[in-house]
């Protein structure tokens, strides 16, 4: 375990944020994520959310067993309401002791809650960063999401990340003196300068 029992709802209120700063236009933005628009990057958070919110109930099935890469996702016309409210049900499931404890499943694989917990605190922090640059939003991560993400991409990325091993691709080095949040996008495979083309 990368990080003890926190609560989520800080950091998913933080996406929750940023996604109303989404303007119209941002949609067919280009994102950090390769291939991924805003629309599609949208779409990824509330998919991942929902199927969370059930690994977390431990109530698995179709929403756990889907693999994030079989399809590009995408939001329909009541993204709007629709994301805030999942968010909500996200944090709200992960505020049970039993979330992180026992075996749950997320993706497609079978994991174990506190691993589980770390990953969904990974996906929001750094898909946050995501959104908040591909919409030119400020962004501040909740602290103790960032430190278990973190903690989850570092232990992913072994003992020696400068050798390029990290779980969503290949490390961008990113030197130990600075901020958390850019060693963390770092061993995320993104680049902590990235920044959308004028």
């Amino acid at each position: 375990m990368t990080e003890p029992i926190f609560d989520l709802g800080p950091q998913a209120a933080v996406v929750a944020r940023l996604a109303r700063g989404v303007r119209a236009e941002h949609l067919s933005a280009p994102t950090p994520c390769p291939d991924l628009a805003v629309r599609h990057l949208l779409g990824h958070l509330l998919g991942l959310s929902v199927a969370f919110r059930d690994a977390a109930r431990k109530n698995l099935g179709a929403t756990t067993d889907t693999r994030p890469d079989t399809t590009v996702p995408d939001v329909g016309p009541g993204w709007r309401e629709e994301l805030p409210r999942v968010l909500d049900g996200l944090a709200e499931a992960w505020r049970d002791p039993a979330a992180w404890t026992g075996m749950t499943r997320a993706g497609g694989v079978d994991l174990p809650g506190d691993v589980a917990g770390a990953v969904v605190a990974d996906e929001l922090v750094i898909h946050g960063w995501d959104l908040a640059l591909a919409t030119g939003q400020a962004y501040e991560p909740d602290p103790a999401a960032l430190r278990a993400a973190y903690g989850f991409l570092r232990a992913a990325a072994g003992q020696n990340p400068e050798q390029g091993a990290g779980i969503f691709g290949p490390v961008v080095p990113v030197p130990e003196h600075a901020p958390l949040l850019d060693r963390a996008v770092g061993l995320s495979g993104r680049n902590p300068n990235w920044r959308p083309r004028p």
